[in-house]
């Protein structure tokens, strides 16, 4: 029907046109943006899945950063084990000169001094090292104070047995004396000599022992005095390595921590975790027969740093695996995202070109639908 009020023609061409242009628009602002998706109304349930999985990547971003730091942390306390190592073997090694018949009064003095500077050195390691102002290696400072007065009341204990064994022993040097004086013999003589022996290991025992119990007991009074705050790893560490609250990773050190600074303290008398230098000269290697005992207790210590050392090496181990891990994660996570967001430049430079050209035949065909007004009136001529 030919009407002049409605131009069907004409409306048809122009919804065309509002179509072909609006596609148009679309395919520009995804080929400008590189976005497929630039709003909720492109895909709405694409969007909802690419948000989750964008927060998900930047989880797993952080995530890595966490263990990277984790990891930072736990060679630090490994790279201060092992110095410790280190030190520990060279005081088994004076340990064991010292315990050889062949060495004197005066080379025992001298390894002694050797043995507590290393001795401070540990402490030192124990005491200081730290991450971001975190102490590593000090452990629960209650079971430490604990350890230090149990070890003083039985440094104090060995000193009575001690002085009670020298008195025992002089007593029994004092009756061969005296059985010796009232008839002599080569039996006398022999027990006289085996009294005199053992009375003198004796009264050597007792004075180290002594001079043990009082440097522990200035060292429990000085402890007693210190502010002193738990270390990294005093309690249980929970590492975040992944996206969600669930994905951690529990690290806990401190029971072998604290074998660790109990073996530690076992073999050396001036070992701190304080950072209270012990008072006197130590009394490890002075004798033979307590130099012999220290080899065991050294070997004990080294076998504790040892089961530090392998706990810090698995979680590091383990941390390494959880950022492959992560990292194969995320990368496919960016992989998915990019499906459903990013623009086909190929596609979308097509359904460009070929919208521009129905505009332009668009345009085209609303012009003539213009012109069926004036073929009407042709009609009234």
């Amino acid at each position: 029907m030919l009407s002049l009020h409605t131009n069907a023609a004409s409306l048809s061409a122009q919804n065309a046109l509002f179509r072909t242009e609006s596609r148009t628009a679309t395919a520009m602002t995804r080929l400008g943006t590189g976005y497929r998706v630039n709003s909720a109304r492109d895909d709405a349930a694409g969007l909802q899945i690419a948000t989750r999985l964008v927060a998900q990547t930047h989880g797993m971003t952080v995530a890595r950063s966490n263990i990277q730091k984790d990891i930072s942390i736990l060679q630090t306390a490994d790279g201060a084990l092992n110095e410790s190592t280190t030190i520990l073997i060279r005081m088994k090694d004076l340990a064991i000169q010292a315990a050889d018949g062949s060495a004197t009064a005066t080379d025992r003095d001298a390894m002694q001094a050797e043995y507590t500077a290393l001795s401070h050195e540990l402490s030192n390691i124990s005491s200081t090292t730290t991450f971001g102002g975190s102490k590593l290696l000090q452990g629960d400072t209650v079971a430490e104070r604990a350890g230090v007065i149990a070890a003083t009341a039985n440094a104090v204990a060995n000193a009575a047995n001690a002085a009670a064994a020298h008195a025992a022993a002089m007593g029994a040097y004092n009756a061969a004396a005296a059985a010796d004086a009232a008839g002599s013999t080569q039996a006398t003589q022999v027990a006289l000599a085996a009294a005199l022996a053992t009375a003198t290991a004796a009264a050597a025992s007792s004075g180290v022992a002594a001079v043990a119990a009082t440097d522990a007991q200035d060292y429990a009074a000085a402890v007693a005095l210190v502010v002193a705050v738990n270390g990294k790893f005093s309690n249980a560490v929970w590492f975040q390595i992944g996206a969600s609250a669930s994905e951690t990773m529990e690290f806990n050190l401190t029971p072998l921590l604290s074998d660790m600074h109990t073996a530690l303290h076992a073999a050396s008398t001036t070992y701190d975790t304080f950072g209270v230098q012990v008072k006197g000269r130590g009394t490890d290697l002075v004798l033979a027969s307590v130099a012999a005992t220290t080899i065991d207790q050294l070997q004990l210590a080294l076998d504790a740093v040892a089961s530090v050392r392998s706990s810090l090496g698995s979680a590091v181990s383990r941390l390494n695996h959880s950022d492959n891990n992560l990292a194969n994660t995320s990368a496919n996570t960016v992989r998915a995202t990019g499906r459903i967001m990013d623009t086909d430049f190929a596609q979308e430079s097509a359904e460009m070109l070929s919208n521009q050209m129905l505009m332009k035949a668009g345009s085209v065909v609303l012009r003539d639908s213009h012109s069926i007004s004036t073929m009407l009136m042709s009609l009234l001529k």
